[in-house]
């Protein structure tokens, strides 16, 4: 691990971190060493380029990545938040300090002046701006660099690209609509302003860079799950294609699936894994190195994390939010289609006369379960399970006819969640695919995957009691509200948006 710091450290020097800086999409500073000289510099020495790769997975966990100083700006497991949110599956149940008060009141969404949308715009531009010299460094858009060790650096990059703007197509449009204009595209660090692109574009985009991303990432051997290999990237491409619909893009997704399941090595996280049960188990999502995360980083104190962070706005074993104020629960309504007999129900805290009702206090935890208890953060941060892949593959298959592969890969997650899942047998058409959604929502809470599942389910949402607001009212899909607007920085900066 001391190689990646040191690697980021580099890093700050080679991508232009710039602190809270508005004008995030300028080209990079004179100040830096320009891409010329990163290029030369890794024909010989590849640990070069690999510093700014790895300054890049930094920005994912760095507090103020999103440009400002608030206590909800932690990268990319703060707007898994903003999404869990958004879905409603993740309530605002007792409102302290205030944190994400105006997002559930859909005050942040409504008006492009708020910081929300700034900063998820500005966190998911900073990576592209970033991805973009490390691509032009080792050649250019259409480069394959000829050292084994910078064709790896090259797929991860086209990877973070592509991720990026998978996110900001969901945060930013409604829905699929390959005519739509929705969001500028970069793809070299020196273009000037940009006008939007149709969904089409952006989507092309997306899946060219991670076609090549898996191609040039075959045979890597990560160092550590904080890296994107040819797993975490064909993961990413099949989540695009399920967003795409259509029985082809459908069996794309199915394809690359199936791969990461019988191919990557990873396992499902089992009954003892996904809940506390005080049995001796730890369990728990505190761990990079349980088998079933395809994507995480190892939170070390070396990184500085504190107050601001996920565990401190998730965990009420952490001091921070979550302990002192601010409740974040499970929706009553989802709570209650939990089966009894279901390990997961037990991820909750069950009294309902307590302010804690709901939160997952036996789901996401710190080990020694002393609230308040963890000050500097060392539990770890996940990205991507392999449960997402079993999900997507069943989604995906049961959508285009191929109920039997669906109900397999369903089983296979539910049996280990359940004492008999046979029930799934019986299960075809509209039923199959309600009972994939509501098991993504249950199994993925409060991962940042509820968002996701909901626009690709053309889903409706209502709120439970235990929300603050807009308890019991249908919100489509679709709905504006839960989007984001390009932000006001944007607007005023960017002649071609309006």
């Amino acid at each position: 691990m001391k190689r990646i710091y040191i690697l980021s450290f580099i890093a700050l020097l080679l991508i232009g971190i710039t602190g809270c800086n508005e004008d995030f999409l300028d080209v990079q500073p004179t100040q830096f060493l320009t891409d010329r000289q990163i290029a030369e510099a890794s024909e010989n020495n590849p640990d070069v380029i690999a510093g700014s790769m790895s300054g890049i997975y930094t920005l994912m966990f760095q507090t103020g990545t999103g440009g400002t100083t608030g206590h909800d700006d932690f990268g990319q497991k703060g707007y898994d938040i903003f999404s869990d949110f958004l879905s409603s599956d993740l309530a605002l149940s007792v409102s302290t300090y205030g944190w994400y008060r105006r997002l559930t009141e859909y005050t942040v969404t409504t008006d492009y002046t708020q910081n929300g949308n700034y900063m998820v715009w500005r966190y998911y531009y900073r990576l592209i701006r970033s991805a973009n010299n490390v691509i032009n460094a080792l050649g250019g858009n259409d480069a394959v660099p000829e050292l084994e060790e910078n064709k790896y650096i090259m797929g991860q990059a086209k990877a973070m690209r592509a991720y990026c703007y998978f996110y900001l197509s969901q945060f930013y449009a409604t829905s699929y609509d390959p005519a739509a204009e929705i969001l500028p595209i970069y793809t070299d660090p020196t273009q000037p302003n940009q006008p939007k692109s149709t969904t089409q574009a952006v989507f092309d985009l997306i899946i060219s860079d991670l076609t090549d991303a898996i191609t040039l990432l075959d045979n890597f051997n990560r160092s550590a799950k904080n890296e994107v290999n040819k797993y975490v990237a064909e993961g990413l491409l099949a989540y695009t294609y399920a967003v795409m619909g259509g029985n082809d893009n459908f069996n794309a997704a199915k394809s690359l699936t199936n791969d990461i399941i019988n191919n990557g090595g990873f396992t499902l996280m089992s009954a003892d894994e996904v809940v506390f049960t005080g049995d001796g188990n730890i369990g728990g999502f505190n761990d990079v190195n349980t088998p079933g995360w395809m994507w995480g980083v190892d939170i070390t104190l070396d990184n500085g994390l504190d107050l601001v962070s996920w565990w401190g706005q998730m965990d009420q074993y952490t001091y921070s939010y979550q302990w002192a104020g601010d409740r974040k629960a499970c929706d009553e309504g989802l709570f209650n289609l939990i089966p009894e007999d279901d390990v997961r129900k037990g991820q909750f805290y069950p009294t309902s006369t307590s302010s804690y009702y709901l939160t997952p206090y036996n789901k996401f935890y710190h080990p020694e379960r002393v609230r308040g208890r963890q000050r500097n953060i060392t539990t770890d941060y996940v990205y991507m399970r392999v449960a997402e892949m079993y999900l997507l593959n069943a989604e995906v298959s049961a959508k285009s006819g191929d109920e039997t592969t669906a109900k397999s890969r369903l089983k296979a997650l539910v049996s280990q969640r359940v004492p008999d899942a046979s029930y799934i047998d019986a299960l075809s058409g509209q039923a199959l695919q309600d009972e994939i959604y509501l098991q993504t929502r249950i199994e993925l809470w409060g991962e940042g995957k509820s968002y996701l599942a909901m626009k690709r389910n053309h889903a409706t949402i209502v709120r439970g009691d235990n929300h603050l607001s807009y308890v019991g009212v249908p919100v489509t899909y679709d709905d504006p509200r839960l989007t984001f607007e390009i932000p006001q920085s944007e607007i005023q900066n960017n002649p071609f948006i309006n």
